[in-house]
């Protein structure tokens, strides 16, 4: 009988035994692959993201002599100090050429915008001349080398006529730009950021 059961405790011993081994050897490795498909993909997705960063440096870097260009030019027409002689000199000259023969610039004082981050120069100006002459000051103005904007434009009949033209006393109010964020009363002088 012992030697009916020697092949039963052979076959139940092999069978442990390659339990056994699935359970020791074969698992363990599986996981290790299945943790090994995971960092893959994860590295397959790291290095997507880092390609797609990559690119947009690489593009950054091209158009970086551009985006110099761009920001010098906001330096220049919103300048870092309020610089009030140097705009009411644009502004008169711009009048001058225009054809005005005497303008007249009331500045205030410049005032914050939190909204913007910017500091605001309103102008009042007023200057007797033809039609032409207003048409062709609120171009100057609009083409200053520095940021400005008529927000209010007024004309009204301004006494004899020169030439065939009727003169017209004009008004307007003007807005320019600083990012001077401390221009204006008791502030000191040269930029300085928001606190």
């Amino acid at each position: 009988m012992d030697s009916q059961r020697a092949p039963l405790f052979a076959i139940i011993g092999a069978v442990v035994i390659a339990v056994l081994l699935v359970f020791f050897l074969v698992l363990p490795e599986m996981g290790k692959v299945s943790k090994a498909k995971e960092d893959l993909a994860a590295a397959q997705q790291q290095e997507q993201t880092l390609t797609v960063q990559r690119n947009a440096l690489e593009d950054t870097k091209a158009d970086a002599p551009q985006n110099r260009r761009i920001i010098k030019q906001a330096h220049q027409q919103i300048p870092p100090t309020a610089d009030e002689g140097g705009l009411l000199l644009l502004i008169n000259t711009a009048g001058l050429n225009s054809g005005f023969p005497i303008v007249n610039i009331n500045p205030s004082t410049p005032t914050f915008d939190d909204a913007t981050g910017l500091s605001t120069i309103v102008l009042q100006v007023s200057a007797v001349g033809t039609y032409s002459d207003v048409t062709a000051f609120t171009y100057r103005i609009e083409t200053l080398p520095r940021a400005a904007k008529i927000t209010a434009l007024s004309l009204s009949p301004g006494g004899t006529s020169s030439g065939t033209s009727p003169l017209l006393t004009m008004t307007a109010t003007i807005e320019a730009y600083t990012s001077d964020t401390s221009a204006g009363p008791g502030s000191e002088p040269g930029p300085t950021e928001a606190g």
